[in-house]
């Protein structure tokens, strides 16, 4: 790491400066991690810092709710599911906590999650991504959440995918600088 980038995490003690540390995380995993053995050995070596300070910097962030999660994204496609339909429910509201945990823990539904109606025009509080070679595979998976939820649930529908939509999130922008690292680009 450079000197003038060791200077922009230190302050004058020469602790860390959070800020400035948690920003460069941020823009160094907004891509994802690194796909090697050591991930967070691969970023503390391209910020400068140690993995250790990587890893309670991740948890701090993610118990005060700067980032939300950290978790693999597989392609479905790339995996054989060629179908994919957001079934989507109304579920009576003091059931919603329980069912949709049971849901979720399905192992045909990669997120299941409670959102507000809509009412009149969207009646439904409970979504879950259900995933199937077959649009007949994804009814027959949407048929078996319908059981869990019985008599809970008035209604539902299937929104099945016609096309891949590139999913990202927020980006920060990062400087182009040659040969820089990441605490340089903050």
């Amino acid at each position: 790491m450079s000197s003038a980038a060791q200077r922009e995490i230190t302050q004058s003690d020469n602790s860390v400066d959070l800020a400035q540390l948690n920003r460069a995380i941020v823009v160094a995993t907004q891509e994802g991690l690194p796909l090697v053995p050591q991930p967070y050995h691969a970023l503390a070596e391209q910020i400068g810092v140690e993995p250790e300070l990587i890893q309670q910097r991740l948890q701090q962030m993610l118990a005060t709710g700067v980032i939300r999660r950290i978790a693999a994204v597989p392609n479905h496609y790339q995996l054989g599911f060629r179908c994919n339909g957001m079934s989507v429910w109304d579920v009576d509201d003091n059931a919603i906590n329980e069912l949709g945990q049971h849901v979720g823990e399905l192992d045909f539904v990669s997120h299941a999650y409670q959102r507000p109606r809509y009412i009149p025009l969207w009646p439904y509080n409970l979504f879950a991504m259900v995933h199937g070679q077959t649009r007949e595979e994804v009814s027959e998976k949407v048929d078996s959440i319908a059981e869990i939820l019985g008599d809970s649930c008035k209604q539902h529908d299937v929104l099945v995918s016609t096309r891949i939509l590139k999913k990202t999130g927020l980006r920060i922008s990062k400087p182009e600088h040659k040969q820089s690292t990441a605490m340089e680009r903050v």
